[in-house]
């Protein structure tokens, strides 16, 4: 039985809004409207690790919004992230489900503890349209039946376009496709011969042993006071990106990388 059975449903509006990759100055003007018509924005707590994106959201707020809001913290729930979940698809798609039924109920509790007629806010970084939880979250909490989101979405800058931009690049090739995939896919589509990726959700540096000859083109923590760049043949570059990696997490306790591998040859 759903957590709402027997009850009247609670309409609270909602609004996910992209806020670009990091930095102030990439919130588009949709973006800023809704950011100033948002009451309350729920925010994922992920303890001292994320106090560097704490602060950058802290920024964004303070650059673009006018008027008293409230910010409500919501502990984020654990979520297995062991070697042996990620190896197995099967572990990792049920971790992963588990982790957004605990977040759903999370903020479901937040959300119909509301006053009447507050708008909620969530904020996203990059777009919500890409590789982002937020709105299968929203969907899980509609379906348990207590409360009914009225949800708006703000598209947002990725950092997929960030990165194009930042290496002066155009990411299709003319009459090719371009696949946007996670590391942990990586292989599959090289193997399946597919030559131009962009590759997000990375927990290390590119393999190097990847079929055939690639060039790659790194960005990591885009948008932010510590935005590095890195490009050229991957065999070469993948050392100095896992060096990068490693430089962004020692300083900022946090990497968000994204890049793109093109096959040649």
């Amino acid at each position: 039985m759903s957590a709402g059975a027997g009850a009247a449903r609670r309409r609270v509006d909602v609004r996910v809004v992209g806020i670009g990759p990091g930095g102030v100055d990439q919130l588009t003007v949709e973006a800023v409207a809704a950011l100033n018509a948002v009451d309350v924005f729920v925010v994922a707590d992920k303890g001292a690790a994320s106090a560097d994106l704490r602060r950058l959201r802290e920024a964004i707020l303070v650059h673009h919004r006018t008027g008293p809001y409230e910010v409500v913290d919501v502990a984020d729930p654990e979520r297995d992230r062991g070697r042996a979940v990620a190896a197995d698809a099967a572990a990792y798609d049920r971790a992963v489900t588990d982790w957004h039924d605990a977040r759903a109920e999370a903020y479901e509790e937040v959300l119909a503890g509301l006053p009447e007629g507050t708008v909620a806010g969530f904020l996203v970084w990059g777009d919500p349209a890409l590789y982002d939880s937020t709105l299968r979250i929203l969907d899980r909490i509609a379906a348990r039946g207590l409360v009914a989101p009225v949800v708006g979405v703000v598209p947002g800058v990725s950092a997929v376009s960030l990165l194009a931009a930042r290496h002066g690049l155009v990411l299709n090739q003319v009459g090719s496709a371009l696949t946007i995939t996670t590391m942990r896919r990586l292989r599959d589509h090289a193997d399946a011969g597919h030559d131009n990726l962009v590759v997000v959700l990375a927990a290390d540096a590119p393999p190097v042993d990847l079929p055939g000859e690639w060039d790659v083109w790194w960005g990591g923590n885009l948008g932010t006071d510590g935005e590095l760049l890195l490009a050229g043949p991957l065999r070469d570059v993948a050392p100095r990106i896992a060096d990068a990696r490693q430089a962004l997490r020692t300083e900022h306790g946090w990497v968000m990388d994204t890049s793109l591998l093109r096959r040649h040859g």
